[in-house]
């Protein structure tokens, strides 16, 4: 860019991360508003679907307007003489860590956040699409204590079949890995897999699992729950878990709001226990090392 501290008449305060051919941004505008501008750069013939991937995000976010799904306000499109050269997405901006930088110190603080995310996961699936990439670091944290899902690059129209493989590895579901459609249930999945990293510190096995060192392998019963992991977390959370990541999709949970009713049970038995303890402090989600 002609000028280092400003992209399209904004300008940069610092650089909040860096992707595949992209760069994110807070910055602000002459009013002072502040935002996040992502900005995809074309640096070969072979990006185009980068830059198809930033249209598409912006394309999805900017119907959202829930405040756990964060939005997409506006897209700008630079030109060089023939093509695109350059894709810039203005997002509301988002302040604070991901859960894989920090993680909820309390059982009830991790289920409350959890539906706040099932929560989002939902609104998405009435819109008819689905995120199709939650793992802990899509899911960042105020200092507050709101959540916000972030990135939505993979999302899609409910019932889209993928020419190739996409998700994140520790965390994909197996329609997934088999270019099978997409569907709301394969955001149960992804939650799933994440409560259970949550709860436990390991990975669930997955079709293409990324770090084996963290995964919990697979045995002649399938592989352990949460609750045979951490004991700690609740019976009945834990076959939430496992229910959510089920191999074969009709497996799971039907819809994001029967993951929503099953956290509100588990919530509502964390603080009648917390109550009936006496006690201020509140079980904490130890996870086992690895």
């Amino acid at each position: 860019m002609a000028d280092p501290f400003q992209i399209a008449g904004f300008e940069v305060v610092a650089t909040l991360g860096q992707g595949a051919r992209s760069t994110i941004y807070q910055v602000c505008d002459r009013d002072g508003g502040q935002f996040a501008l992502k900005r995809v750069v074309r640096s070969g013939p072979n990006d185009q679907r980068y830059l198809d991937q930033a249209i598409g995000e912006h394309r999805v976010a900017s119907q959202f307007d829930h405040p756990s799904l964060r939005k997409s306000l506006r897209l700008i499109k630079q030109r060089d003489f023939i093509r695109t050269s350059e894709v810039l997405v203005l997002m509301e901006l988002v302040l604070g860590k991901t859960l894989e930088q920090e993680q909820p110190g309390t059982m009830l603080g991790m289920c409350r956040l959890i539906r706040d995310v099932a929560l989002g996961l939902a609104t998405m699936h009435e819109l008819k699409f689905v995120h199709a990439d939650i793992k802990p670091n899509n899911i960042m944290t105020t200092a507050d204590g709101r959540i916000k899902i972030i990135d939505f690059g993979q999302s899609c129209p409910v019932g889209t079949v993928k020419p190739r493989i996409q998700g994140t590895p520790d965390y994909i579901a197996p329609e997934q890995v088999r270019r099978g459609p997409i569907t709301p249930q394969t955001d149960i999945f992804n939650l799933g897999a994440t409560m259970y990293w949550l709860l436990t510190n390991r990975f669930v096995p997955t079709l293409i699992p990324k770090k084996p060192t963290t995964i919990t392998f697979r045995t002649e019963n399938g592989f352990p729950a949460p609750a045979e992991v951490n004991e700690q977390v609740p019976p009945a959370l834990s076959r939430l878990v496992m229910e959510c990541v089920q191999s074969n999709p009709p497996e799971r949970p039907r819809t994001m709001n029967a993951v929503i009713d099953r956290l509100n049970l588990a919530i509502a038995q964390l603080e009648r226990q917390t109550r009936s303890n006496g006690d201020s402090q509140e079980a904490a989600p130890t996870r086992e090392a690895i």
